[in-house]
C-alpha cells in the first residue's frame, strides 16, 4: 500500500512540475521560433492569425501532416524526450521553429 501511495504521489508531482509554453502564430511566422522547455512539458502553438491556417509538422517525428487549425484554434504537443525537435508550417514551409527539450 505504501509503494502504491508513492508512486501516486510521484505521479503527481510530475505533473505539477510540467509546464506550459504558447509559441503564438502571427503573420505567417512562429513567435517564438525557438524555444527551449523541459522534459515533460507542453507546447501550445496558438493560431492568431485573422484568416489564414496552419500546422505544426514535425517531419523527424511524423511521416503524415497533422490536420491544419485555423484563427482562433490551437495544436499542442508534450515533450517527453530531451533533443532539438524542427518542425515547420506543412502549408508554408518557410515558417520554421524548433523546440529544444532539456532534461
Amino acid at each position: 500500500m505504501k509503494i502504491l501511495i508513492l508512486v501516486s504521489l510521484l505521479i503527481i508531482s510530475a505533473n505539477v512540475l510540467a509546464k506550459e509554453h504558447v509559441v503564438n502564430i502571427y503573420k505567417k511566422e512562429f513567435i517564438p521560433a525557438q524555444i527551449t522547455i523541459e522534459q515533460g512539458d507542453t507546447v501550445v502553438w496558438k493560431n492568431i492569425e485573422k484568416r489564414q491556417y496552419h500546422s505544426v509538422w514535425f517531419k523527424q517525428l511524423d511521416k503524415e501532416e497533422p490536420d491544419y487549425f485555423f484563427p482562433d484554434e490551437s495544436y499542442q504537443r508534450s515533450f517527453d524526450k530531451a533533443g532539438d525537435f524542427p518542425y515547420e508550417c506543412g502549408p508554408h514551409p518557410r515558417m520554421k521553429g524548433k523546440v529544444i527539450v532539456t532534461e
